[in-house]
């Protein structure tokens, strides 16, 4: 009996080796990318994203959760504009803050996410003009820790939120393009 139970907990001992060799071997960053080309020029989508307070008509988290609390501090626009949230579990708590902002060109932001579960990431937005359109990327990025590594291997990030991205883009474009018109 007590070779049998010395095998069991061997074999188990080896598949928890095995799992943990495997999860830390994933990828210790991830990466989402979303482009989306819009018939307005840079400054009309430019400032749709470098204004915080215009977020909530574009932004698909925000349209999650329709009792989702905002509040807004730092400077009015760019650089040191922050956009806190508290929302249910579909939108969690956290945190956004411009960190750099180049008109026309890109705006880069620090998030802070402290539930449902704490991280921080990095997003990005680009407009490169292409004649009388303007190619637009919107980018996540950030560090894999432990646990997140072995979320990932249940769970892939570029199609838990990639679709959020392009749902994002497709609202901002609207906005943008009859901005422009109007």
């Amino acid at each position: 009996m007590l070779k049998v139970v010395l095998v069991v907990v061997a074999v188990v001992a080896v598949l928890v080796v095995v799992l943990v060799a495997l999860i830390a071997s994933r990828p210790s960053e991830f990466r989402v990318t979303r482009t989306a080309t819009m018939s307005a020029p840079p400054e009309a989508i430019f400032a749709q994203v470098n204004d915080l307070h215009k977020w909530e008509a574009w932004n698909p988290w925000g349209k999650l959760d329709p009792n989702l609390k905002n509040t807004y501090e730092g400077a009015p626009a760019g650089e040191g504009a922050v956009y806190s949230w508290v929302g249910n579990k579909n939108v969690g708590e956290g945190r956004m803050t411009i960190v750099e902002s180049r008109p026309n060109e890109s705006i880069q932001i620090r998030l802070e996410f402290f539930k449902p579960m704490a991280a921080t990431n990095t997003a990005e937005f680009t407009f490169k003009p292409e004649g009388d359109r303007t190619s637009v990327t919107w980018t996540m990025y950030g560090a894999n820790t432990f646990m997140g590594k072995a979320i990932g291997m249940v769970m892939d990030m570029d199609k838990m939120i990639g679709g959020n991205f392009e749902q994002g883009l497709k609202d901002l474009k609207a906005i943008a393009e009859s901005t422009a018109k109007g």
